[in-house]
C-alpha cells in the first residue's frame, strides 16, 4: 500500500513537470497576454468595483455539488447587476479522480475552491496558479478586512499570495459544539448536564428508556469523537490530535503521551462497549446522520457543525411540534477542569478553504475584482441576507440589513432554507461583517423569529471556539520524505483508533494505545513533529511580526 501511495505521488510530479513545460513557466503576466491582452481592455467597471466576466468553478470535494448559477434570487441578481456569470464544474463525487483528468488533459478551469495545502502548492510550484499580490494591493475589500498576519500565513514558499480565503475571521467564531433533544431532556427531568460523568449517567437512562434512540451521536464517521478531547484538556482542541502531537513549551510532543488522549480514548471505549454510541459511528454517512437528527432520534451530540445539523433538525421537529426540536448546552468536559478553559472546536483567522485563480483564466483580474466585491459589504448582504427588496429594504448606521415585513412574517424554516441557497455561493465569507450584521438583525427580532444558529453561536459556539491559526500550514507536502512519514504516521493512527474505539475492555484499549506509541515511533513521529515544531513556530513568528 505504502509503495503504491509512493508512485502515485511521483506520478503526479511528474504530471507537474509536464504541465509546468507546457505552460510556459506559469508566470501570471505570460498567461494574461496569452490570453488577449490586459483585464481592462476586456471589461469596463461598473463603478462597483466589478468587472463583467464569466468563469468556470470547480469545487474540489467529494461531497460537493454547485447549484446552477442564477437559479436563486442572489445569483439571479447578480448576473443582472454585476453581470458575472458562474459555470459550475462538478466533481461528481470523485473529487481526487476529477481533478487528475484535469491535470492529465491540461484543462484546468477559471477557478478551484479547496483546502489550504497541498492541492494548492503543487499548483503553484507547476505555474499553473496566478500570483494576486498586486490584485490584493489594488482592490479595496481584502485589504480591509483581513489582517496582514493572515495574508503572510497566506504566502506560498516563493513568497507570493496565490489564495483567496473564505470565512476569514479578525474574531472569535466556531460552529462546533453539544446538544440536546428538548423532548428527551425534558421528560427526563432535565438533569445537570455539565460533566463526563452526567453525561455517562444521561446516556444510560437514555438507553433504556428509549431503545430506538441514539444515546450519543458523533456524526459523519465519527467525526465528534476527537472532538472530546477539548473537554479532558483546558485549552485544548482536537487539532493537537490531527497534528498527533499536543504543545509544551514551544515544543509538540506525542499525542500519544498525553494523559488527556488516554483518558478521552477509555471513556469513548466505555461509551461504545456499553452501547452508548452508534455501533457503526466509524463508518456511518452524512446522510445517515441526518436522517437520525432530523426524525429526533438522538438525544445528544457532539459535532463540528452542530450549527447546521442543529438548525436543520430543529426546523424539521418544530414543523409539526412547536414545543420541540434541539437546545444548545455548554460543553461537557472533565470534573475539576475550568469550564471557561474548555474548547470544543478551534478557528483559523485564515478562516475553512481558498479559491485559486489559475492560468487558465482569460481575465483573472476581473475575477479577482469579483471575490473582492464578494467579501465587501454588497457582496456580503447579496449572498447571505439576499439583495435589497428580498428580506431588508434599508441599512442600519452600521451597515446591517434591517428586516422587512417579509423577513418577519416568512416562516423561520422557510426563510432559512432560502438564506441557505444564497451562502452556498459565498465563497470569499467575511465571518466578522457577517457575524456582525447577524447579532443586529437579530437583536430586532422577537424570540420566536431568531434563528436556532445564530442562538447557538452567540450563547455557545464562538465562545467555546480557540484560536488555532499558529498551527496552520504544518503539514508536508505529500510527495516528499516528511510527507510520507506523515502519510504512514496518518494511516497507523487511523488503525489504532478504530482498534482503540472498538477494545473489548480497558486492557485492550490501552495496550492498542501502546501499539500506536510504538508503531508511529518507528515510522518517524518525531521527526514529523519536528517538522511540525518548526513550522508552528515560524507562523509565532510571522504573527507576532504583525501584532
Amino acid at each position: 500500500m505504502r509503495k503504491r501511495m509512493r508512485w502515485i505521488s511521483l506520478l503526479m510530479v511528474s504530471l507537474f513537470v509536464v504541465l509546468t513545460a507546457c505552460g510556459g513557466g506559469g508566470k501570471p503576466d505570460a498567461s494574461q497576454e496569452n490570453n488577449g491582452g490586459t483585464p481592462d481592455a476586456q471589461a469596463v467597471d461598473d463603478g462597483s468595483g466589478i468587472k463583467p466576466v464569466t468563469f468556470s468553478f470547480y469545487g474540489h470535494y467529494d461531497w460537493l455539488t454547485t447549484a446552477p448559477w442564477a437559479e436563486n434570487e442572489a445569483t439571479k441578481w447578480i448576473q443582472e447587476n454585476r453581470k458575472v456569470t458562474v459555470e459550475p464544474i462538478q466533481s461528481g463525487g470523485a473529487a481526487a479522480e476529477k481533478f487528475n483528468t484535469m491535470i492529465v488533459s491540461n484543462d484546468l478551469p477559471d477557478v478551484i475552491f479547496t483546502d489550504r495545502g497541498a492541492t494548492v502548492e503543487r499548483l503553484a510550484k507547476a505555474g499553473k496558479l496566478v500570483a494576486l499580490d498586486d490584485y490584493y494591493e489594488k482592490y479595496p475589500n481584502f485589504k480591509k478586512y483581513v489582517k496582514e498576519s493572515t495574508l503572510n500565513l497566506l504566502r506560498s514558499e516563493d513568497g507570493k499570495i496565490y489564495q483567496i480565503p473564505n470565512w476569514y475571521t479578525s474574531g472569535q467564531f466556531g460552529n462546533g459544539g453539544w446538544m440536546v433533544n428538548k423532548d428527551i431532556y425534558n421528560a427526563l427531568g432535565r438533569p445537570v448536564l455539565e460533566t463526563f460523568d452526567d453525561l455517562y449517567q444521561y446516556l444510560l437512562q437514555v438507553r433504556d428508556k428509549y431503545p430506538d434512540v441514539v444515546p450519543l451521536e458523533v456524526g459523519e464517521k465519527g467525526a465528534g469523537l476527537e472532538m472530546m478531547y477539548g473537554g479532558f484538556r483546558e485549552n485544548a482542541t482536537s487539532k493537537f490530535i490531527s497534528l498527533k502531537g499536543y504543545p509544551e513549551g514551544d515544543k509538540l510532543v506525542s499525542i500519544y503521551d498525553d494523559p488527556a488522549f488516554s483518558e478521552m480514548m477509555l471513556y469513548i471505549n466505555k461509551l461504545f462497549r456499553e452501547r452508548l454510541i452508534t455501533q457503526d459511528a466509524l463508518q456511518q454517512t452524512q446522510d445517515a446522520v441526518k436522517e437520525k437528527v432530523n426524525t429526533g432520534r438522538v438525544a445528544v451530540m457532539i459535532e463540528s457543525n452542530i450549527t447546521t445539523y442543529g438548525a436543520e433538525g430543529h426546523r424539521a421537529l418544530t414543523a409539526s411540534n412547536p414545543d420541540s426540536g434541539y437546545e444548545i448546552i455548554w460543553p461537557i468536559h472533565k470534573a475539576g477542569l475550568d469550564k471557561n478553559k474548555v474548547f470544543v472546536s478551534g478557528f483559523e483567522t485564515l478562516g475553512w478553504n481558498v479559491s485559486v485563480i489559475t492560468t487558465s483564466a482569460k481575465d483573472p483580474e476581473a475575477i479577482f475584482a469579483y471575490y473582492d466585491w464578494i467579501t465587501g459589504p454588497e457582496g456580503q448582504k447579496v449572498l447571505f441576507f439576499g439583495p435589497k427588496g428580498l428580506y431588508w429594504d434599508e441599512e442600519d448606521a452600521d451597515g446591517a440589513p434591517i428586516p422587512n415585513e417579509k423577513y418577519k412574517s416568512t416562516p423561520a424554516n422557510e426563510r432559512t432554507e432560502t438564506m441557505r441557497k444564497f451562502e452556498d455561493f459565498n465563497w470569499a465569507g467575511n465571518t466578522t461583517f457577517i457575524d456582525t450584521a447577524k447579532m443586529s438583525l437579530e437583536a430586532s427580532l422577537s424570540a420566536n423569529q431568531k434563528s436556532w444558529e445564530t442562538i447557538a453561536q452567540s450563547t455557545v459556539t464562538w465562545k467555546t471556539a480557540m484560536d488555532i491559526t499558529e498551527f496552520v500550514n504544518t503539514d508536508p507536502v505529500p510527495d516528499t520524505e516528511i510527507g510520507i512519514i506523515a502519510q504512514n504516521i496518518h494511516d497507523i493512527h487511523t488503525v489504532a483508533f478504530a482498534q482503540m474505539v472498538h477494545a473489548k475492555s480497558d486492557a485492550e484499549m490501552l495496550s492498542a494505545l501502546e501499539t500506536a506509541k510504538k508503531n508511529t515511533a518507528k515510522a518517524g513521529l518525531d521527526k514529523l513533529l519536528q517538522f511540525k515544531t518548526e513550522r508552528w513556530q515560524e507562523n509565532v513568528n510571522k504573527i507576532k511580526a504583525t501584532k
